[in-house]
């Protein structure tokens, strides 16, 4: 919330400028000690729930980042445990001294374990494995002990890299199998006079002489190397900045799990997520090996009008309009590569490019405002039963931190909202599924788009009074039936919507049991802010809790998230990805509630609620998905895997045969067919990816057994409110 984030950096300001010691506070010529400096200031100072750094919050630190670098106890050895050790209770005081003496001695040393597992996993994966004995797998790394020996290490590796390529090795054999099948049916429909000779020929040039099982476990091996070049070409781009970047979060997640810190590549990426825009090409790129690749062009970016870049193009070099050199970028880290293409709206780029067919080839792009769709509100209609209903997708709550005047999702929705009403909608469904959040702002200025005006939601921040963030436009954009869609995974802005739809009963949740449980609000704080006459560069900025918020009946959504009026269970049913299986989440509170008014539409919200959750409980389609979760849970949570090849294709056909009876899921279908509206239909004649992205989306909700219940909600609200209407109207006469 923009004010908010105000009145924190103005206090976080006013505190850094009333200190006896301004001139030299934050200028350490070592950036590294610097930026220690200012996250320590930051959160002391504007944290809402402030730590004790003591020995404790060492102790933690220092698990946390060990974990970190080394989740599959590869790297360290138990020696060099046993020296990292004396720092354990240590890092709190070298915080406060802003000495950095445990991350210079982990990170050199990594650096020397990494140098020397790039040479063990080749060595390795140059003998073959014997799939033929028996032994044992644990998926288990925290039960792990770290290594004493080269020895040990290189049989710690052999086990990882073994289970990595016995995948590897069920995959050819079952292809190799499919096609001596597929080729062996083709000699049978042959013999039988069903095929011409063209198609023997042509198919069987595609089912060459079986492989041995040694040629197949070569190829699983070579599988597992490429991968693993791929990541270590990843981790060798991977600067001292970047590293010093996961320890500084592992300090900092100790306050929350939400409290983090973006290094200035980081911080620029979290903008365009939040904003849903930026200034360039409007391609995505991945590097490969040494080059830059095109792995998808955005529909319609500066890229896809001209018409010439193509997946798969390799950019060899980058010429900016004013300079006569190119930059070659084959090599390059793909962040430094990205700032060359990326620049200003109205500026030319040149690129080289290798084409697939191996040809070199200069185009040039003007840069441009690039859209990225997914993130934006997207709407479609559906007939059900005689009726017309909306549907309206959220993927978050995105804003421009600094403009709130241009596109945001508030006005965004509003939009929509308007559009479906001219198309004569009788319902809406708001869909907030996996949407993790965004600008508080827009919820507000969101749900005052639902209720004539009142209260949205309660922020308190910590030893100030609360705050209530009113809605206090009076007109409503919609005022009919509406039903809110969520899961597991809708978050924060998204709970804080639901939940005062909730209590105002303007709508009916439908969903997972609970929502993520995310009651915190963060700011994010350009660190150079802090800082006078910076001469380090660009310090990154931190994003920090700084306020928790509250349902206008007074409970935190904290942990405890939303409860759906009506429970479905979805994949995500058995499995542990909220708040409160986070490390270091904030606890639940309770505060006073506010006076609003309930919702006075002419609906039945118990009886529909009734309704629905009979139709739930006695639908096959979603018990078949609660028999998946539970099964899902039980793969997940499997921590022993076979090393033997006949054991490891017995436990895989296995599962196979267990999956096929969920399989069905996949199959159902409804009745239903979703419609884009006119403006957007005009577009997609125009725009064929646009078309493809509306019509996967479309057969995607024609599938969906919650949307469907989300419309039969819809119609049985229609018709309460066709019999109260009936029957006000018949007491007034």
């Amino acid at each position: 919330m923009k004010r908010n984030y105000k009145l924190v950096l103005f206090v976080l300001l006013l505190a850094f400028a009333s200190c006896s010691f301004t001139t030299n506070k934050f200028n350490d010529p070592d950036k590294d000690k610097l930026l220690i400096q200012l996250i320590k200031y930051v959160l002391e100072e504007g944290h809402f729930s402030p730590q004790d750094i003591n020995d404790t919050f060492s102790e933690n630190v220092y698990q946390d980042y060990l974990e970190q670098l080394d989740p599959f106890k590869r790297y360290f050895y138990a020696s060099d445990i046993k020296e990292f050790d004396k720092y354990a209770t240590e890092i709190d005081d070298q915080i406060n001294a802003y000495d950095i003496s445990f991350f210079n001695i982990t990170h050199e040393r990594l650096l020397k374990r990494i140098a020397e597992s790039k040479e063990m996993y080749k060595e390795v994966l140059s003998e073959p494995f014997d799939f033929s004995k028996k032994e044992e797998f644990s998926t288990d790394y925290d039960q792990l002990d770290y290594v004493d020996s080269r020895k040990e290490m290189k049989e710690r590796w052999r086990q990882q890299l073994k289970f990595s390529t016995i995948a590897n090795y069920d995959d050819l054999i079952s292809e190799e199998e499919y096609s001596s099948s597929d080729k062996q049916k083709l000699q049978t429909a042959n013999d039988l006079g069903e095929g011409t000779v063209e198609n023997v020929a042509s198919k069987e040039s595609k089912s060459e002489t079986r492989k041995s099982n040694d040629d197949l476990e070569k190829e699983a091996r070579e599988i597992t190397l490429k991968s693993l070049d791929e990541l270590y070409d990843f981790i060798d781009d991977r600067q001292r900045k970047d590293w010093f970047a996961v320890y500084i979060n592992a300090i900092v997640e100790e306050f929350d799990p939400h409290t983090f810190y973006f290094a200035p590549e980081e911080k620029e990426r979290f903008d365009v997520a939040m904003s849903g825009n930026f200034e360039g090409i409007g391609a995505r790129l991945q590097k490969k090996m040494d080059n830059i690749t095109v792995t998808e062009i955005i529909s319609g970016g500066p890229a896809w009008r001209q018409n010439e870049l193509e997946v798969g193009d390799q950019i060899m070099k980058v010429k900016q309009e004013d300079e006569v050199e190119a930059v070659n970028v084959v090599g390059m880290r793909l962040d430094d590569a990205i700032k060359f293409i990326k620049g200003p709206k109205g500026t030319d780029v040149t690129l080289t490019l290798k084409r697939v067919d191996g040809a070199i080839e200069d185009i040039t792009i003007r840069r441009d405002i690039v859209e990225i769709e997914e993130t934006y509100a997207k709407s479609s209609t559906v007939k059900k039963d005689g009726k017309t209903f909306g549907v309206i997708n959220l993927p978050k709550f995105y804003v421009d931190f600094e403009d709130y005047a241009k596109r945001n999702a508030a006005s965004d929705i509003k939009l929509e909202l308007e559009r479906l009403k001219e198309a004569g909608v009788e319902g809406i469904v708001l869909d907030l599924r996996n949407n993790g959040g965004g600008s508080l702002q827009t919820v507000v200025d969101m749900g005052g788009l639902f209720i004539e005006e009142g209260p949205i939601v309660q922020v308190k921040t910590a030893g100030e009074p609360k705050e209530i963030l009113n809605d206090k436009d009076k007109s409503i954009v919609w005022d009919g039936p509406l039903v809110i869609l969520v899961n597991e995974l809708s978050a924060s802005a998204s709970e804080i919507l639901a939940a005062a739809m909730q209590d105002y009963k303007r709508a009916i949740v439908i969903g997972s049991k609970q929502t993520y449980g995310k009651g915190t609000v963060q700011n994010v704080l350009d660190l150079n802010r802090m800082v006078r006459s910076n001469d380090n560069g660009d310090m990154g900025a931190l994003k920090f809790t700084t306020q928790k918020f509250y349902r206008i009946n007074g409970g935190s959504t904290q942990l405890e998230g939303v409860k759906s009026d009506v429970v479905v269970p979805d994949r995500y049913s058995y499995i542990n990805i909220g708040e409160k299986d986070q490390d270091n989440p904030l606890p639940w509170d309770k505060i006073d509630s506010v006076d609003y008014d309930l919702w006075k539409g002419y609906y039945d919200y118990d009886s529909t609620v009734s309704k629905s959750k009979e139709r739930m409980a006695n639908n096959n389609q979603l018990k078949l998905i609660d028999a998946n979760a539970q099964w899902v849970k039980k793969i997940r949570d499997k921590e022993s895997y076979s090393l033997n090849y006949e054991d490891y294709k017995k436990d895989m056909s296995e599962n196979e045969e267990e999956s096929k009876r969920f399989d069905e899921i996949s199959g159902y279908t409804t009745n239903l067919t979703f419609e884009s509206l006119p403006y957007e239909q005009e577009m997609m004649a125009k725009d064929s990816v646009l078309q493809e992205k509306r019509q996967r989306w479309h057969t995607s909700l024609s599938k969906d057994v919650y949307m469907e219940e989300a419309l039969n909600v819809l119609n049985d609200l229609k018709m309460t409110y066709e019999v109260k209407t009936k029957v006000a109207s018949s007491v007034k006469n």
